[in-house]
């Protein structure tokens, strides 16, 4: 693309995900706030607010909440556009923010998200969350999103002949490593590893007199169905993404400025989004061909391939999510995802580090939000900012982030700019 001016990321902001007791606008503002100063940069400096929030409507009753986000943080006039893209909200408001500044249309541009979907409670939020499949036909049949990853995991193990106990066995070791990793994360929703809750319940039962487990580790923790409850046969309780709260947010510049600003640009080299239909138009769900073709743009501009990715965010509201998305990015032929991360070539120091921030398995997953959230997680990767976590030598990250029922999809690619 001819006469994009490179783009570089020199502030970033996150909440702490969790059930917290803050508004939409209050989560934004404080990661808003971490962003901006972070930069060297003054609110009035930003030219242009592009603001992932999925539902806001039902989760406080709140429209306009982009611009009410800008005034919260003392730039009451400036453009606003709120982005909803289902879960890959935040990440289609970088990449709307990236297009902005690379055109040359603004400099200085903040882009991010906020959710708050525990205020809803379980049944209203899942409710609410099946929006996001076909109203017409899906929905009516009882469609929810624990339902598509189940029929996932189905197409998967027969269209590659796996038995299925082998690969639930597989699909346990996502969120085993997810959990490890979230724990090392401070603003991580669930700070415990599996193996950290399986020795809680021992505690508790020995505590209150009862027959205490004889779970000899986390397989068997996870096997159990009285400690990790079926949700959407064959998905377990341990295999889906919480409901969180939370915000994150970026500063995003040209590479000349950024270089004014920081010692450490991350720049963003590539960007993707594709969208599909609903899933019952699409032919094979094992496959997420928007994510191909989105991926593929991203890997396109930027000028690398999956072999150059050291470090990966990608969208794991579910096991099989993860284990699907790993090859979609080319990271795995199809097929070997499930085998790869039973390896262990999917933890940090494997082949490429997936989710090293714990994922949305662990870290939560506030939708309007998480996108921002995994670029945060890039960037500090990039930059050797991630303590215990952090990928050894990283220099290019990439994010996946699929919303809905793998209807939109975006990739963004990041690389040092130092």
């Amino acid at each position: 693309m001819a006469n994009l001016r490179e783009v570089a990321v020199v502030g970033i902001g996150h909440t702490k995900f969790g059930n917290l007791d803050k508004t939409n606008i209050e989560l934004f503002s404080e990661a808003a706030m971490d962003a901006i100063n972070e930069s060297n940069l003054k609110p009035k400096d930003i030219q242009a607010l592009y603001f992932g929030n999925v539902l806001g409507t039902h989760e406080e009753g709140q429209l306009g909440m982009a611009a009410f986000a800008a005034a919260d943080i003392g730039i009451p006039y400036i453009p606003t556009t709120r982005i909803e893209g289902i879960c890959a909200s935040a990440t289609v408001a970088i990449r709307e923010a990236f297009i902005w500044v690379a055109s040359g249309f603004y400099d200085i541009v903040l882009a991010g998200g906020t959710e708050k979907a525990t205020v809803m409670g379980t049944s209203y939020a899942t409710r609410t969350f099946m929006m996001g499949s076909d109203s017409r036909y899906e929905c009516p049949a009882g469609i929810t999103f624990p339902g598509v990853f189940a029929m996932m995991t189905y197409l998967y193990s027969k269209k590659y002949g796996i038995p299925l106990d082998v690969l639930k066995d597989q699909m346990h070791a996502v969120p085993i490593k997810n959990h490890a990793n979230g724990k090392l994360n401070p603003k991580a929703h669930l700070q415990s590893s599996i193996r950290d809750i399986m020795e809680k319940q021992k505690a508790k039962a020995k505590e209150k007199g009862k027959p205490v487990p004889t779970w000899n580790n986390e397989m068997d923790f996870l096997h159990d169905l009285s400690a990790n409850m079926m949700v959407a046969e064959p998905l377990q309780l341990y295999d889906c993404c919480p409901f969180s709260d939370g915000a994150a947010a970026l500063v995003i510049v040209p590479l000349e400025i950024a270089k004014k600003l920081t010692d450490k640009p991350v720049i963003i080299a590539g960007v993707g989004q594709c969208s599909a239909g609903p899933i019952h138009n699409q032919k094979d769900i094992s496959r997420v061909i928007s994510r191909e073709f989105s991926a593929k743009q991203a890997y396109d501009m930027a000028g690398l391939t999956p072999q150059d990715i050291d470090v990966c965010e990608l969208h794991d509201c579910f096991s099989i999510a993860e284990i699907v998305a790993t090859e979609g990015l080319g990271f795995f032929d199809f097929g070997k995802g499930a085998e790869a991360v039973a390896k262990g070539e999917t933890k940090i120091g494997g082949k490429i580090a997936i989710n090293p921030s714990g994922g949305l398995k662990s870290k939560g997953h506030p939708i309007g939000a998480t996108g921002a959230s995994q670029a945060y997680e890039i960037a500090k990767q990039l930059r050797g900012e991630c303590g215990p976590r952090q990928v050894e030598g990283a220099k290019v990250g990439m994010t996946d982030t699929l919303g809905g029922d793998l209807c939109t999809v975006a990739n963004i690619i990041f690389k040092r700019g130092w």
